[in-house]
């Protein structure tokens, strides 16, 4: 290989190097895995399809934070997306969340939003409004979860990266989440 093919492979690596996504604490989050074996050929081709199209929320499998494991015992390692601000949380019961489920299953999220003490709009209502945008397109959909964040089954239109702009009592954060086909 010439100096300039070194140059390029360098120059590679320096650049991939700058695009590391980071967890909501600032470091490098470990990369998701599941038990089954073809939870985790989806969950890495979903990972894949996260990095590939820049998808910038990556999903964790490390213990929830104490603020969103109400309901669920011992140290509860489920997928989930932290909000860029790290106000809301969506646990996924389904991943990697698809486009079409043909198994029966479900897009099922749960959002859990940290408790606030006081509202900045009291008079905000309390419904969980998810406007979604499919990256690189002018694709966008709107979905609701009534009362506020919850549980809900949350399908979208299309295979991608969606952009999350996220909005209840007052309150709001973005997130991206990938759908695979």
């Amino acid at each position: 290989m010439g100096s300039r093919g070194r140059l390029m492979l360098v120059s590679s690596v320096v650049l991939l190097a700058g695009c590391t996504t980071t967890a909501s604490g600032g470091a490098a989050a470990p990369a998701a895995t599941t038990a089954a074996t073809t939870t985790t050929a989806a969950a890495t081709t979903a990972n894949a399809a996260s990095t590939a199209t820049g998808c910038g929320s990556r999903v964790e499998t490390g213990s929830l934070p104490d603020w969103a494991d109400a309901g669920f015992s011992g140290d509860a390692r489920v997928p989930h997306v932290f909000g860029a601000k790290g106000d809301i949380v969506a646990v996924l019961f389904a991943h990697p969340l698809r486009q079409v489920r043909t198994d029966g299953s479900n897009n099922k999220i749960l959002w859990v939003a940290r408790a606030a003490t006081t509202s900045p709009d009291p008079s905000a209502p309390a419904t969980l409004v998810i406007t979604a945008r499919l990256d690189g397109t002018d694709t966008r959909v709107i979905r609701e979860v009534a009362g506020g964040p919850g549980p809900s089954i949350i399908d979208l239109p299309q295979a991608g990266c969606w952009r999350l702009d996220l909005s209840w009592s007052g309150h709001t954060d973005t997130m991206d989440l990938v759908y695979a086909r």
